[in-house]
């Protein structure tokens, strides 16, 4: 299935990827059921990357964490499956901060997400997308996940567990949901949890997703090309992406400047206009309006203190050797963020990056970024031998999800409503080897 061009018409109702497009470099590992802290449970499988070579020792894995729209192709080319190209190349690969010559990279599009990971567009066991059904998710959910992914892969520990923004929010968790498997930490323009200024600017990216028509309560995959929610969704990302630069750089790329020849007094555009617009196109071509009102939720809901005593005594408990980073200029994650970060993890050490773009510096300013990385790096402890974890197939454990539009497994004629139940009602029997990854803790 090719992937549609710019033209409206054409674009399918999804722009995340879906059954038969190019794989890519992506690799696929079903990862049985996960209880989440909502209560439900959901049949997981994450899409993931890897770059480099694992050690005999195990001992040089790293796990990068991607933001909000990010995805598994944190490094490589552009190229089939991956028409972007990679988000980081300028610190993961071959010679770089994160020397891939070096460390197993290992990177993961994100649970909910809608690069290959289980999402809202993703098939239920019914053989439907999961739509407005998809569970509730948190942080803590994505990190079990993840771990999962760690059990298949056979890592028991990572030198270092690497993550911006969003992916900020999960490095944390990783710290503090699995302190053994975590020996270096970075966390970059984010924060311990998420604050009512920006879950205020989350408001109103929602309410421009669930507003427009074509959304349908996240249930419209089935809609035909040019009838997608991208309306909403682009007004979703001008929203965010107005947060993810800075007042003075916006007046002084843009100032009052029409766009070209309009003439903004008689309805034409300012060229600030023109330039929102283009990135809110830009991501519905190749993001999933679903998976955007999910990931935005779960990151709504981050808080490393709940059920901990609150994020004071959860910031101290964690024991990896610790640099937070923050961006002078960024007012999502404003410094105070990463400041309270730092002066409450054990020994950590907080870097100031500067930046006029806000917290987009953390992607822009990449040579500033990859020094802090090598030094924080070359002065880490030996790499260590981990210990000995087995490759863990969790897909031999879980139950099969029927054919989609087929007849029943068993060849009678059970609805796929009744064989879901079927399924739902074996769920406690599944993943034997580890139990469930239970996240109400």
């Amino acid at each position: 299935m090719s992937r549609p061009g710019h033209d409206p018409s054409q674009l399918r109702a999804s722009g995340g990827w879906l059954e038969g497009d190019p794989v890519g470099n992506r690799q696929f590992a079903e990862l049985g059921w996960l209880r989440t802290e909502s209560g439900e449970e959901l049949p997981i499988r994450l899409a993931f990357e890897t770059f480099g070579e694992l050690n005999a020792q195990r001992s040089n894995a790293v796990l990068v964490l991607h933001a909000l729209t990010g995805d598994s192709h944190v490094a490589g080319q552009a190229g089939p499956g991956h028409p972007n190209g990679p988000w980081w190349p300028q610190l993961v690969g071959p010679g770089q901060a994160i020397d891939t010559d070096r460390y197993f990279v290992v990177a993961a599009n994100i649970l909910g997400g809608c690069q290959g990971s289980t999402g809202p567009s993703s098939l239920a066991p019914d053989g439907r997308p999961w739509g407005s059904r998809f569970p509730q998710l948190t942080p803590r959910d994505q990190v079990a996940a993840e771990m999962r992914l760690a059990d298949h892969l056979g890592i028991s520990r990572f030198h270092l567990v690497i993550g911006a923004s969003m992916g900020g929010h999960r490095a944390l968790e990783w710290a503090l949901m699995s302190p053994d498997r975590v020996e270096n930490l970075v966390v970059i323009a984010s924060g311990a949890r998420t604050t009512a200024d920006q879950i205020s600017w989350a408001y109103p990216q929602l309410a421009a997703l669930e507003l427009d028509p074509a959304f349908k309560d996240g249930d419209y995959y089935d809609a035909p090309p040019g009838q997608g929610p991208y309306r909403g969704l682009g007004i979703a990302r001008a929203i965010a992406h107005a947060t993810y630069r800075t007042a003075d750089e916006l007046n002084a790329r843009f100032g009052r400047v029409p766009q070209k020849t309009e003439e903004p007094l008689t309805g034409g555009r300012f060229a600030v206009q023109s330039y929102l617009e283009y990135h809110a196109t830009k991501l519905a071509v190749r993001f999933d309006a679903g998976s955007y009102r999910t990931l935005t939720h779960a990151m709504i809901r981050h808080d490393v203190g709940r059920r901990r005593g609150g994020y004071v005594r959860a910031l101290q408990q964690i024991a990896a050797r610790t640099l937070v980073v923050a961006v002078d200029s960024d007012r999502l994650f404003p410094p105070a963020e990463s400041h309270l970060i730092a002066s409450h993890v054990p020994d950590a050490q907080l870097m100031m990056l500067s930046s006029p773009c806000g917290h987009d510096g953390f992607l822009v300013e990449s040579e500033e970024l990859a020094a802090a990385l090598r030094e924080f790096l070359a002065t880490a402890p030996q790499l260590e031998p981990a210990p000995l974890l087995e490759p863990v197939d969790f897909a031999s454990d879980a139950a099969a999800p029927p054919a989609s539009g087929g007849p029943a497994p068993d060849g009678g004629e059970e609805s796929s409503t009744a064989r879901l139940t079927e399924l739902f009602a074996r769920r406690r029997t599944s993943n034997a080897r580890g139990g469930w990854y239970d996240t109400r803790r």
